[in-house]
């Protein structure tokens, strides 16, 4: 027995002696992330990242306001350091900023109907209202929802890769909305929606704006996250003096920055580690700026590098959770459409503009244009969207805000040689008799009084509805030979005609694509030419033509330029179909004829500096037209109406017959951003019988022009100097405006 008992304490005693050799379990250290906002300066948080995964941080928590907000989402999705490095010099985010969209996107109605405004204002309540910011906000939303689809079933941000929350700012209370659930890109879009610049976002029934102005170093937040070590990265800037307070933006932005530095010293202290990058020399809107911010974040942070690698020496290594691979890469399957908050616009309209429907399977890149196009209607204040996981495929949920305002006032000036000057009014009205419509109403006042009414029911990528009509004016001289001077027996040439012409068209319309539509309409033309003489101390109207002519027609249009005024990229191709079968005339000598006229042009650029635009154009006539529908050239307007084409070196209508082909090249190169000089020639038939037995450059007119254009946000600023061989002429031109 005492045998035992010794043999059990030797035991014991061995257990002992071997415990005391064995390390004892390592207390693990928490560490968070408090990330500030600054705008465009809170890229220096990537640098920040960089460093602290050289020195081996384990982030378990982050969590930001504003610029900081979204940076951390990313990192808390799975982003690596120099991922978000990639992405944030991959884009431009000016752009993004704005609500710049690709012309793609535009439909062929909107190509041609609403890219001649400089301003647009919303009307409610029988008054102007001014834009709540300059921008939606929709290019950045999708770009977070983009980049974060591989985490969007994830609606408890503790749940993701490494926990998160943002701030944001009731707009209503002025108090700070902490947001730890939800939809990430939602959440995180509002808590970077800065006041001016970007629309404010409704969640649950609050209006959410910017959380830098109630809390834009959320420290206190994060200590409430049991967290042992807080690491803050501080962008915000000190606050300025009056030499500094010059703009209206700098006085904004002082304003919102009065609450950041009320509690700056106090949130500081409450950091175990305070990283503040001198970013001095940046603002909150220097985008353009992103890799040497990112490097002041570095620089800042590698001062740090001994302590924090202090910290990952007190941490338990784990496995980083990685992103999943985006399905940006993979094909999505689209098993099912879910459309939700649409009230003035059918289903059937929306899935038409997103062009691709349930059971489809379309890439991301698809995806994105369908939205782009959704977005470009200018119909909707906000998309949303999830992917949700299915066992089928996937299921696309859309979240829609309509816009509360469908009533705008549009405004427009212009000045070119034929029209002279021209103020545009227009008034356009959103789903005003039903779903899906729009009417659009222009009025032209200046020296030539017009206008244009427009009435579209759009059904998307199904067939649409419309009805038109319009009013247009000028006086030039053209029609040769139409006075003889008795006394001198002399025949006078040209003789100033006052061209009026009311034009009614009813028309089906569907769009295959986003660049191509086709259109089956019937037209009322009205026609009224006439010269004004004198006698016995009168004014007499001669006219030349005085006829309301009915047509039927149909065209074609296929228009994938980047730019409509000054294209890099693109094709553009229209051919157009006239029977005009009847007429009520003042001669009674009507005999129906048709009229078949077309386009083909092109763009391409080299370098991003060097374009080519090559344009061909051709019309014909069979039967026996009247004078006013010979085809028109001369003159460099982009705003003709009818048969009437520019022609350089030449005035306008100096070549007028039954037929013309006609080919232009311009050679134009982008000095700087927006700025081009061009190098222009063209060459033309201008005849009855165009193909002439074969000898089509028989008789041929050429023309040449130089100029230098601006494209600025009143539209092109033109001057251009035209001159032909074949006449021995020049001609200054100008323009000022878009072209309507």
């Amino acid at each position: 027995m005492l045998k035992k008992i010794v043999i059990i304490l030797l035991l014991i005693q061995a257990q002992v002696m071997l415990g005391q050799d064995t390390p004892k379990p390592q207390k693990d250290i928490k560490v968070g992330l408090v990330l500030s906002g600054g705008g465009a300066k809170g890229f220096a948080h990537i640098g920040a990242l960089k460093v602290l995964e050289e020195a081996g941080v384990r982030i378990d928590y982050i969590g930001g306001t504003s610029m900081g907000a979204i940076i951390g989402s990313l990192y808390s999705s799975g982003y690596s350091a120099d991922e978000l490095d990639s992405i944030v010099t991959a884009f431009d985010l000016n752009e993004l900023m704005q609500d710049n969209l690709p012309r793609k996107s535009k439909s062929i109605y909107q190509k041609e109907n609403t890219e001649k405004y400089a301003l647009t204002l919303p009307i409610k309540n029988g008054g102007v209202q001014l834009p709540t910011a300059l921008s939606k906000g929709q290019n950045i939303f999708n770009l977070l929802s983009q980049l974060t689809e591989h985490v969007h079933s994830i609606n408890d941000f503790s749940k993701l890769p490494i926990p998160f929350f943002c701030v944001a700012t009731d707009l209503e209370s002025g108090t700070a909305k902490i947001l730890e659930d939800g939809f990430l890109p939602e959440a995180v879009r509002a808590s970077g929606s800065f006041p001016t610049l970007l629309d404010p976002v409704e969640i649950n029934g609050k209006l959410l704006t910017d959380g830098g102005i109630t809390n834009n170093f959320p420290v206190d937040v994060m200590k409430e996250k049991g967290v042992d070590v807080i690491i803050g990265i501080d962008v915000q800037d000190k606050l300025k003096g009056q030499k500094g307070l010059n703009s209206a933006f700098e006085i904004v932005m002082q304003i919102v920055s009065f609450q950041m530095y009320t509690d700056a010293v106090s949130k500081r202290n409450q950091t175990d580690i305070y990283i503040h990058p001198d970013i001095s020399d940046f603002n909150v809107v220097s985008f353009d700026l992103t890799k040497d911010i990112i490097e002041r974040g570095r620089s800042a942070t590698d001062k740090q590098l001994g302590a924090l690698q202090k910290i990952a020496k007190n941490q338990i290594t784990k496995e980083r959770i990685k992103r999943v691979i985006p399905i940006a890469n993979e094909k999505l399957i689209i098993n099912e459409i879910s459309v939700m908050g649409n009230k003035n616009y059918t289903n059937k309209y929306i899935i038409g503009k997103l062009n691709f429907k349930e059971k489809d399977s379309i890439s991301y890149d698809k995806f994105t244009e369908g939205i782009n196009n959704l977005s470009a209607t200018g119909n909707f204040r906000n998309i949303q969207y999830q992917f949700l996981p299915s066992e089928k495929g996937t299921t696309l949920q859309l979240k829609l805000k309509e816009e509360e305002m469908s009533t705008f006032l549009q405004l427009g000036i212009h000045y070119d040689d034929l029209y002279k000057t021209g103020v545009l009014l227009n008034v356009t009205s959103k789903h005003a008799l039903l779903k899906n419509d729009v009417l659009s109403a222009d009025l032209v006042l200046g020296d030539n009084i017009r206008y244009n009414l427009d009435y579209f029911i759009d059904n998307g990528f199904h067939w649409s509805y419309g009805v038109k009509t319009r009013y247009n004016n000028f006086e030039k001289s053209f029609f040769e030979n139409l006075i003889n001077d008795d006394a001198s027996g002399v025949t006078v040439g040209k003789v100033p005609i006052d061209y009026n012409d009311f034009t009614t068209q009813l028309y089906l319309q569907n769009s295959f694509t986003k660049g191509i539509a086709i259109r089956l309409g019937a037209e009322n033309k009205l026609i009224r030419t006439y010269f004004e003489t004198i006698e016995s101390n009168q004014t007499i109207k001669n006219f030349i033509d005085n006829t309301s002519y009915v047509s039927a027609y149909t065209n074609l249009v296929l228009d994938t330029y980047d730019n409509k005024y000054f294209p890099k990229k693109g094709l553009y191709f229209f051919v157009d179909y006239h029977a005009y079968l009847t007429a009520s005339n003042f001669d009674n000598s009507f005999k129906p004829f048709t009229q078949l006229k077309g386009e083909l042009s092109g763009a391409f650029t080299i370098g991003n500096r060097f374009t080519t635009h090559i344009v061909s154009q051709a019309g014909i006539t069979l039967g026996d037209g009247p004078r006013v529908f010979n085809y028109f050239l001369g003159g460099a307007n982009k705003n003709y109406i009818n048969n009437f084409y520019n022609f350089y070196g030449y005035d306008v209508a100096d070549l007028a017959e039954s037929a013309f082909l006609k080919t232009a090249v311009t050679l134009r190169y982008e000095l700087f951003n927006k700025n081009y000089i061009s190098l222009i020639s063209n060459v033309a038939r201008v005849e009855n019988d165009l193909l002439n037995e074969g000898e089509i450059f028989d008789n041929t007119k050429l023309g040449f022009a130089a100029g230098y254009s601006i494209e600025s946000f009143l539209g092109p600023l033109e001057v251009k100097y035209t001159w032909s061989p074949d006449t021995g002429r020049n001609y200054w031109l100008f323009n000022v405006g878009f072209w309507f």
